[in-house]
């Protein structure tokens, strides 16, 4: 009988805990729109004010790139060099703004398993993350996270669709 009443706590101490950590804050299913709509040019501008973005007034202001996709080939975590401008542009900022952190989103399209693409997409976004730390940027400034499949930016299921698919997203 005190069994029983041990089982019990325990399924419902374990239930608590998978509740609340479901609803930590994880972001938002629709993150990459409201993203894209941060790095416009008139939210970088804010964030440029006389004193700068690290509180120092060095006359010279670093600016936030507007872009922050990288894409990616079908079934690859290689870099194409098209974005390697993008990318230091990136490290310059990060290197600039100390006190600033990224969060690199891994996805893929919806091809493979959903284990295949968790791994791919966290590799996709190591790959970026090596890149930034080989450019000067300290690793304690860049988390990575795998969304696979979970997050698509596109919706049907054509090539065209699953090109948009596979990206890593820089945010801020």
């Amino acid at each position: 009988m005190q069994f029983s009443s041990y089982a019990k706590t325990l399924a419902a101490a374990l239930s608590l805990a998978v509740v609340a950590g479901c609803s930590s804050g994880g972001g938002t299913q629709d993150g990459d729109q409201q993203n894209a709509g941060m790095n416009s040019g008139s939210s970088t501008q804010g964030m440029n004010s006389s004193s700068g973005a690290t509180g120092q007034n060095t006359g010279q202001q670093a600016q936030m790139p507007s872009e922050n996709r990288v894409y990616f080939d079908f079934d690859s975590d290689s870099i194409r060099p098209q974005y390697e401008s993008m990318l230091n542009q990136h490290a310059q900022y990060l290197q600039r703004n100390s006190s600033t952190n990224i969060v690199l989103e891994g996805h893929t399209d919806p091809r493979g398993t959903r284990e295949y693409n968790l791994g791919l997409g966290e590799r996709r976004a190591n790959a970026v993350r090596q890149y930034l730390t080989i450019q000067g940027v300290p690793a304690s400034q860049i988390e990575v996270v795998s969304y696979g499949e979970e997050r698509r930016a596109a919706s049907g299921n054509g090539e065209q669709a699953y090109s948009q698919d596979r990206r890593v997203v820089i945010d801020y």
